[in-house]
């Protein structure tokens, strides 16, 4: 069970750290807000990555498969990235906020978080093929407490990740001037733009093979 522990952490680490929207996202809120509002995008994004883990240790892998899930979820998360782009690209223009203002996490922040993981289809695949990871690590045909297991290992490295993520993100913006804060908003807002522009080609794919004959 150690070995099955120390893979999911493994695992986990390299998930979270693959760079993507999360990440593009949390770099926008700590070069204008610090601490807290990037914080906000991990723990929401952890909210999401929790659901679709639940659902593929539930054995819900074979329907996480099917078209009929991942198109709409696709073209969900194509939608809300193009619009977190000109968000994005709009908060260029404006004053950041006093960094770790308030004690609450920032809803905007944790509501971005927690939408951009539910409308990941890497997230879907990805837990969709738990069985194979399963059987990669050696555990031919794995109980309750295997997935108990490797569900720990993988939140204990995300949990890790969230705040070693955001804490190195704002102490580099900590004093940075206005003009890189602006340049990060906007290299964001291209990254986002990118991302969604991708999704989006990719979800269509699967709409076409449905729509012709």
């Amino acid at each position: 069970m150690l070995e099955l522990f120390a893979a999911a952490l493994g695992l986990g680490l390299v998930f979270n750290a693959t760079p993507g929207a999360v990440f593009a996202e949390t770099l926008r809120h700590a070069a204008r807000g610090g601490f807290r509002p990037a914080l906000a995008v991990q723990v929401g994004s952890l909210t999401g990555d929790a659901t679709w883990a639940a659902l593929g240790l539930a054995g819900a892998g074979v329907l996480m498969q099917s078209d009929t899930l991942r198109l709409p979820v696709g073209l969900a998360g194509a939608v809300y990235l193009l619009w977190l782009a000109r968000d994005a690209w709009q908060a260029a223009v404006q004053a950041p906020a006093a960094p770790d203002a308030g004690r609450a996490l920032p809803a905007d922040a944790l509501r971005a978080g927690i939408t951009l993981s539910m409308t990941n289809p890497q997230n879907i695949g990805f837990w969709a093929a738990l069985g194979s990871a399963m059987g990669a690590l050696g555990v031919d045909e794995p109980q309750a407490a295997h997935y108990v297991v490797f569900f720990a290992g993988f939140m204990a490295a995300s949990v890790t990740w969230a705040f070693a993520c955001a804490g190195a993100l704002a102490a580099a913006f900590r004093h940075a001037a206005q003009r890189w804060i602006r340049l990060t908003c906007r290299l964001c807002a291209v990254a986002l733009a990118g991302l969604g522009l991708a999704s989006l080609q990719a979800s269509l794919g699967p709409l076409q093979a449905l729509l012709l004959p």
